[in-house]
């Protein structure tokens, strides 16, 4: 399977195959792929749901592996040779976009070694300051876990430090000049022309009137700030052991955050290569019945749940035809003939270098954005579905293409989740905790906003607010410690 891959192009690191029973594999499943993590209930609770789901006969891992230089994957010992061999083969595909795609460029790739770090970690402050404390310090974390920037790897998002440019050619009026104004590069006999002392002037007197206005509510961040774990951990009054539990979290989560981003694009590139080496180079006559059986299986679709294997691999494939046959591009698009378009081949080829090109560079966001057609959409019948409360049942919405992708893209953005902003940290000058929710069209659930609002105020130690829209209009959810408050703005 190994020599298969790699004639094929992919590109992994050293993948070591653990062989486990079902036990095994679920203990390890349970800890999100890694044999350590800290200790936990959450955990547990895993365990036991995907052992019973095995014993009842509801579900089966067969295969696990982990982001991390060597790769580690895992093997069920009881499945036959054909599963073996299909989970290998999947399992390099997993391995080539864990090593190449960009957006896991920034992550740890010795992990491994850190989740051990992590749990002994937590293991000397469980000792130390006693197993409750800890995990309900780490439960209030856990429900805010994804309150982080996941671009924040790849993009700067806080303003560096600059200096005015100097030059020893520039008038020594400049010397009286306030520092830090818009100043452009330039020879000194045109300073004054291209940087107006005046303007430069009226710029610092404007900075300096918005720090006094600033020092008066003494508010922060100076812009909305996304990493709310960050901001904790630069901001808010916790303990030491406190501080360290609360960057393991955010560390992990940044660690597990790539996945989530890369869910469709991932198991489709995967599927794509464990399919195509299955059924060129690794099947025998008496295993092509049992594998089809197989792969079909994990390709079915039900009409209420998307299948990320199932969109991934056929949207690969549809690439890789459309690039084969120049179906891109100025001319293609501006075809309005659809028979043309239907039977467009001008044998270009390209197909396989489009989607190693697709793999390194795209998440799933991007990935459905930029290569979702409504061509696509209408042989995969594709369609938008709500709940219709009238008949308490839910309805095909809609087949239009701009919807279809526009739900897509909603639900993958952010994982799903609400965007969630740290506003300010000194809210009414009181050291009050204020946060915006960037409405996109759905309220928050309740339930969920007064249980994160209550674990927030456990970290921050002062009244937490949301500003958010409830029943259509602005308002704000209030948390002081004791009761809940909802007000309009």
């Amino acid at each position: 399977m190994e020599g298969h891959a790699r004639d094929y192009g992919l590109d992994f690191f050293e993948t070591i195959f653990e062989v486990l029973d079902y036990d095994e594999i679920s203990m390890v499943a349970a800890y999100g792929g890694f044999p350590i993590r800290y200790a936990h209930w959450r955990f547990g609770a895993q365990y036991e749901e995907l052992t019973k789901s095995y014993s009842y006969g509801l579900s089966k891992i067969y295969e696990m592996v982990i982001n991390t230089d060597p790769c580690y994957a895992y093997l069920l010992a009881c499945n036959p040779m054909l599963d073996q061999k299909l989970v290998i083969a999947h399992v390099y595909g997993h391995c080539d976009f864990f090593k190449n795609n960009a957006w896991f460029a920034p992550t740890n790739r010795r992990m491994l070694d850190q989740m051990a770090n992590h749990a002994s970690r937590i293991s000397r402050y469980i000792d130390r300051f006693g197993h409750e404390a800890v995990e309900e310090f780490i439960d209030a974390c856990l429900s805010i876990e994804d309150l982080i920037d996941v671009y924040l790897p790849h993009i700067r998002r806080r303003d560096e430090v600059t200096h005015p440019v100097t030059s020893a050619l520039m008038p020594e009026v400049d010397e009286e000049l306030p520092d830090g104004g818009t100043r452009f590069h330039s020879k000194g006999y045109m300073d004054a022309y291209i940087n107006p002392p005046a303007v430069l002037r009226a710029e610092a007197e404007e900075r300096e009137r918005q720090e006094q206005e600033k020092e008066k509510t003494r508010s922060f961040p100076d812009q909305p700030q996304r990493d709310v774990l960050l901001f904790l951990l630069e901001h808010a009054p916790l303990k030491a052991w406190q501080h360290d539990v609360l960057s393991i979290i955010r560390d992990e989560a940044y660690y597990f955050a790539p996945q989530g981003q890369t869910k469709i694009m991932n198991e489709g590139w995967a599927s794509y290569w464990h399919s195509k080496i299955m059924t060129r180079h690794g099947l025998t006559d008496a295993e092509l019945i049992d594998y089809a059986d197989h792969h079909s299986g994990t390709m079915a679709t039900s009409p209420n749940r998307l299948n990320p294997y199932k969109l991934g691999i056929e949207l690969l494939k549809d690439i890789e035809d459309r690039w084969n046959r120049g179906q891109f591009g100025p001319e293609y698009d501006d075809c309005t003939d659809a028979r043309a378009r239907a039977h467009w081949d001008r044998q270009l080829g390209l197909g396989r270098q489009k989607i190693f090109e697709v793999r390194r560079i795209h998440n799933d966001v991007t990935f459905i954005d930029t290569f979702l057609t409504p061509e696509f959409c209408a042989r995969q019948n594709l369609f938008e579905y709500k709940f219709n409360e009238s008949t308490d049942y839910y309805e095909i919405a809609s087949r239009e293409f701009q919807e279809i992708k526009t739900g897509l893209l909603n639900a993958l953005t952010n994982h799903g989740r609400p965007f969630i902003f740290v506003v300010d940290g000194n809210y009414r000058n009181r050291g009050e905790l204020y946060l915006l929710h960037q409405f996109e069209g759905v309220e928050l659930r309740q339930d969920y906003a007064e249980d994160t609002l209550a674990n927030l105020h456990k970290l921050w130690g002062r009244p937490v607010h949301v500003e958010t829209v409830v029943d259509d209009k602005p308002s704000i959810l209030s948390f002081d410690g004791s009761s809940h408050e909802v007000r309009e703005k």
